[in-house]
């Protein structure tokens, strides 16, 4: 899908941005990729799957774009789509052997058994989700940007100093409200909310100048439009704990180690950058940069 096409869609799916807003390339030999994925396979027992011979992979109950195009991963279409068949190849799965299972984002977190090898739903790696479930090494880092509405107070900033004197919102204990409060340092506290969608709510009701949220999910917030003559000021520069994501497993699941071998091999012969450039780059370019 070129980005054209990927913008249009983005427009046209309102639906969307509701669950959006609720959460060193190198080359390598092609010969030694397949070497690596067949090892990677083969250093697994098959009973460690949670189907023998099958790779079952979960996302959200809804999926949603640009991380899954029309709410259908197994078309491999959609950033998380994408590199979820890509660690799969690695591991010496064929597209037909992935099955797809749906998940809620807090039931996945919580302690216990899973029904799926590994979870791709824009999972932020956390010291405190890693006491309840494993995560593989980073497959994507998310900028953060401030969302506001046109002919507010955030019109026409373009700069981190010009944002201090504003009431900002975020999610608390989010990625978001750390790089707030960190990469802006605010004169005025800054309001968290229990959720995006709360903070959403108060930007449009006015009761907050700006929001800040990850660069993806406030340009599609923008986009689509689920927050109204918005637009996004600017990204951030990164602050406090970087927003980096990983593919969620089990508690000491005896896949982690695999998985985390293909997300690394993805990432060092240049696949990772090239799925985020060909779903993601569209999102951020032409953001400006807050400094």
């Amino acid at each position: 899908m070129t980005r054209l096409a990927l913008r249009t869609t983005l427009a046209a799916t309102a639906a969307s941005a509701l669950l959006l807003l609720a959460g060193c390339a190198g080359s390598t030999d092609p010969a030694a990729s397949d070497s690596a994925s067949a090892d990677a396979g083969a250093a697994v027992a098959s009973d460690a799957y949670v189907t023998p011979g099958k790779l079952t992979i979960a996302t959200g109950e809804t999926a949603y774009e640009p991380y899954v195009i029309d709410d259908d991963p197994a078309s491999g279409k959609g950033f998380e789509a994408a590199v979820a068949y890509a660690v799969a190849d690695q591991l010496g799965f064929s597209a037909d052997d992935v099955v797809w299972v749906r998940t809620s984002f807090e039931s996945a977190i919580a302690p216990g058994p899973k029904s799926f090898d590994f979870n791709i739903q824009q999972y932020t790696i956390t010291d405190e989700r890693k006491q309840a479930v494993d995560f593989s090494s980073p497959y994507y880092e998310a900028s953060q940007s401030v969302v506001a509405v046109k002919g507010g107070k955030a019109d026409g900033i373009s700069d981190l100093a010009g944002l201090k004197d504003l009431v900002l919102g975020a999610m608390t204990g989010s990625t978001s409200a750390t790089t707030l409060e960190e990469a802006i340092a605010p004169t005025t506290a800054p309001q968290l909310y229990n959720s995006n969608e709360d903070a959403v709510a108060a930007l449009k009701a006015g009761q907050i100048d700006a929001i800040v949220l990850d660069t993806p999910t406030a340009y599609v917030a923008t986009v689509v439009p689920y927050i109204d003559d918005s637009f996004v000021v600017g990204q951030l520069p990164a602050a406090g704990v970087p927003d980096q994501w990983g593919l969620l497993l089990a508690k000491d699941s005896p896949l982690t180690m695999s998985v985390t071998e293909a997300v690394d091999t993805l990432r060092e012969n240049g696949t990772l950058d090239e799925l985020e450039q060909e779903w993601l780059g569209v999102l951020t370019d032409g953001i400006p940069q807050l400094g």
